[in-house]
Order: structure tokens, then C-alpha cells, then sequence
């Protein structure tokens, strides 16, 4: 089966009722976890980003209070668990901001954690491609968010 292009889905979907349009987005929100989950950020949490940004630093909080500390093979996997979800949400929000943000906090946590990251070739490299990330998004924001956020890089 031959996907459709971006431009196609749009022109079939203008050309739907509500009902039928209603329709398909339910199915497709059955269909994976992710698409209920984007569909939830857009219908009840896109109309205010910061208690957004909230709620994920919170769940950020709560994977590393789980962090197991004692073998550095699961700190690995769960840090990189911990990333993978914060990724997916900055994903659904779409912003800089919510990126920039998300991604200082993951890096400040993880510093303040005490892994000794700076000693695990993978972990350095995590923390470091974090920054990366973060001063690309850094770039594409307006300059009073890019000082108040250079500020808080700094620190890391």
C-alpha cells in the first residue's frame, strides 16, 4: 500500500463531514498510544504550555527519583528511558520554549543526581548531545527567552 502524501490526507479530510472526520479521529486515537496521547496534548493541554512544561518536569522528577543508582547499566537504560519520554512530549508540543526548557531541566537533574556521568563515556556523551539540543533551540527563540535561558545553561 502506497502512503499518501501530507497534501492528499489534507484535501480528503477537508472533504470529509464531522461526523466522519469525528470518526476517523477516534480510530485513530484507538490505534496507538502515542496518537491518543497527542491527541489529548492538543484537545486539552496545547492552551497552556507552562502548566505543560510543569506536568513533564514533574513526570522527569519521577523517573529520576526511581533512578537506581547502584548498577550503572540500569542508571543507563533508565536515563535514557527517562530522555526517550521527555523527547516524545517535547515532540507533541512542537515549541522551542517547551524544548529548551524541558531539556535544561533534564540536564540540571541529571547533574544534580549524582551519576557520575563525566566517568561513563555513554553518559558524557548523553549529557553533551543534551546541550547540543539545547543551544540549536536556543538559537530559534526570541532573545529575552534566549538570555533567560543562556543563564540557566550556563550553570550546566
Amino acid at each position: 500500500m502506497k502512503t499518501a502524501t501530507i497534501q492528499e490526507l489534507k484535501q480528503e479530510l477537508l472533504a470529509l463531514n464531522q461526523p466522519k472526520l469525528l470518526e476517523l479521529c477516534l480510530r485513530l486515537a484507538k490505534f496507538k498510544k502515542e496518537n491518543k496521547e497527542l491527541l489529548t496534548f492538543l484537545l486539552f493541554e496545547a492552551h497552556d504550555e507552562e502548566s505543560y512544561i510543569n506536568s513533564v518536569k514533574g513526570l522527569i522528577d519521577e523517573g529520576f527519583t526511581e533512578l537506581p543508582k547502584a548498577n550503572l547499566y540500569l542508571t543507563k537504560k533508565s536515563l535514557r528511558k527517562i530522555l526517550r519520554i521527555t523527547n516524545r512530549y517535547i515532540k507533541y508540543s512542537g515549541s522551542k520554549m517547551a524544548e529548551t526548557s524541558l531539556l535544561i531541566y533534564f540536564c540540571s537533574k541529571m547533574k544534580l543526581s549524582g551519576i557520575p556521568y563525566q566517568k561513563s563515556t555513554v553518559l558524557n556523551n548523553l549529557y553533551e548531545t543534551q546541550l547540543k539540543k539545547v543551544t540549536s533551540a536556543l538559537a530559534q527563540l526570541h532573545e529575552d527567552l534566549q538570555y533567560d535561558f543562556q543563564l540557566e545553561l550556563d550553570e550546566l
